[in-house]
């Protein structure tokens, strides 16, 4: 299946918008935008290796078709906000996303600088991140020099989809790519002390309890429990089942807190259903 044109994806919008309720009232002004952002989806996970197609019986077995079918649900079956929210395909989702570039478009040029990407999530994410997706995943552009360089809204798209699916192989080889500092193909702890020193920063400015980083860096250590004792890769991180953990710990002070505060999180959602 070759995904590289947009009309494509049109027709199959077309054949299937009248079945899938949630998606029949949808302006016609916005049906150009939401076949980008839904498309992408399937490039994403589907064309790992962007080469503009993809098997199609990958396709259909894919949990983005599934994520797909589930707009299938009539509207008596009552969907809940939090779940169209969720569903990347929802209406309600195209437009979060479409709304999210927009506010961060400070200057309004189609294209997101370091500075304005750095706005993202209420600005929790460190700036050596930020840095290092542009390092790894924004194309320069043909105008000017590295320093001009900006993210357009196909690359904003893979940079959502990445921090919002952190668990995946997709999700995590994208950041594996942005932690991996030297281009190794593996983690020092070198690297977990600079990825980590920008978060200790935005943690301690946020009024928390100080931290030690060497004993963080352990607690990431025990946590993968990597094949070599002295690095960490991308195929430790997928084997130990929590290397999206691992990603937010070190990418996103928010991230980090939510990993200190787990336990009393569990308790938090576990209390609704004893009473």
């Amino acid at each position: 299946m070759d995904f590289s044109s947009l009309m494509k994806w049109r027709l199959i919008y077309g054949v299937l918008s009248p079945n899938l309720a949630q998606l029949r009232d949808m302006p016609a002004a916005f049906i150009q935008m939401y076949c980008r952002i839904a498309a992408h989806k399937f490039f994403f996970f589907c064309d790992p290796h962007r080469r503009g197609k993809s098997c199609i019986k990958k396709v259909l077995l894919s949990n983005c078709l599934q994520e797909l079918m589930e707009l299938h649900q009539e509207s008596e079956e009552e969907v809940t906000d939090t779940e169209q929210a969720e569903n990347w395909f929802s209406l309600m989702s195209a437009q979060r996303i479409c709304d999210m570039f927009l506010a961060l478009d400070k200057d309004m040029n189609g294209t997101l600088s370091k500075q304005e990407l750095q706005e993202y999530a209420d600005g929790t994410l460190t700036e050596i991140f930020i840095e290092r997706v542009f390092d790894e995943h924004v194309r320069r552009g043909k105008s000017g020099g590295g320093n001009t360089r900006e993210m357009d809204f196909e690359s904003f798209l893979d940079f959502v989809l990445a921090l919002e699916n952190k668990d995946t192989p997709e999700g995590l080889t994208y950041l594996f790519r942005c932690l991996d500092l030297q281009g190794r193909g593996f983690l020092t702890t070198a690297d977990i002390h600079s990825l980590f020193r920008d978060v200790h920063q935005k943690w301690i400015e946020g009024g928390n309890y100080e931290l030690c980083i060497e004993d963080v860096r352990d607690e990431i250590w025990d946590m993968v429990k990597p094949a070599d004792p002295l690095s960490i890769t991308l195929a430790d991180l997928l084997g130990c089942k929590q290397g999206g953990t691992v990603a937010s710990m070190l990418i996103d002070v928010r991230g980090f807190w939510a990993h200190d505060n787990r336990e009393n999180l569990l308790q938090e959602e576990e209390e609704p259903e004893e009473e």
